[in-house]
């Protein structure tokens, strides 16, 4: 006979109704006021392009993806991670939608796209040790969790990574406002913005002005203002608007990602 002081964990599948849905939500996050609550650690959020994943090329590259997620799991236990991943290595729904291409289905593209990226992403990190969960915007529930932002806080608070695909699930957004969105939601300290080819913000493309400055603090009004492209104009308004830093740092160099992950400054900081 089973004991009566057995129990089992509530299954947010099981809700019949939203407010049971909300009310599963703040069980599984520990916390039936609705406050996610914090641990002691640093929370961030890291936002990777998908040209990184392709390393420069169409679809996924082994290795990049590889050292990444080594990288990422050097800073496991130290840190809470949530990622924010593109998909311009398979599509992106502006360019498809220049060419002729409905911009609402170009852009559902993309974000098909970025979940291939997070399962990429994901297996390469189970791989390194890290236990990891993929939540998608879009439901597909044989591939990805769907978005539960207080269940990403759970897993986080519980030392696994997760990843977001999929955007918002919605077109004409970019991943940077997904980004910007998500951090706010899962109250991170802060935004890493990794970037490929540079290691943090100039006054110009480095790469055509030899005398281009690096900026090794920025304020959001200095940003918007100037038409600083650090991140789209929405991204940043949302960033600014919530008091939420950001952090823009170049992939290369060996251990950048584990650096910047445990609050190192390596780049380009920019805040209100």
């Amino acid at each position: 006979m089973e004991s009566t002081d057995q129990r089992t964990t509530p299954d947010i599948r099981d809700a019949t109704s939203f407010n049971e849905s909300r009310d599963l939500q703040q069980a599984q996050a520990g916390d039936t006021r609705g406050n996610p609550g914090r641990t002691e650690k640093r929370r961030v959020l890291l936002k990777l392009s998908g040209e990184v994943f392709g390393g420069g090329k169409v679809g996924v590259d082994p290795d990049t993806v590889r050292g990444m997620a080594e990288q990422i799991a050097d800073a496991r236990g130290e840190v809470e991670i949530a990622i924010v991943v593109g998909g311009g290595n398979f599509f992106r729904g502006a360019e498809l939608s220049e060419n002729g291409m409905d911009r609402r289905r170009a852009d559902y593209m993309g974000m098909l796209g970025t979940v291939m990226n997070c399962l990429a992403l994901q297996d390469f990190l189970e791989q390194a040790g890290v236990s990891t969960r993929v939540q998608s915007a879009i439901h597909m529930e044989q591939v990805a969790e769907p978005y539960i932002p207080l269940r990403a806080i759970r897993h986080m608070q519980k030392g696994r990574v997760v990843i977001f695909g999929a955007g918002t699930g919605l077109p004409y957004f970019s991943t940077d406002t997904v980004a910007a969105q998500r951090a706010l939601e899962v109250g991170a300290d802060e935004v890493l913005m990794a970037k490929s080819g540079v290691d943090g913000v100039y006054t110009a493309d480095p790469k055509k002005d030899p005398s281009a400055r690096k900026y090794e603090h920025l304020t959001y009004d200095e940003a918007l203002l100037n038409d600083i492209r650090v991140m789209d104009q929405t991204a940043m308004t949302m960033c600014k608007d919530n008091g939420l830093s950001m952090m823009v740092f170049g992939m290369e160099g060996q251990g950048n990602v584990t650096q910047a992950l445990l609050g190192e400054r390596i780049g380009t900081t920019v805040t209100l």
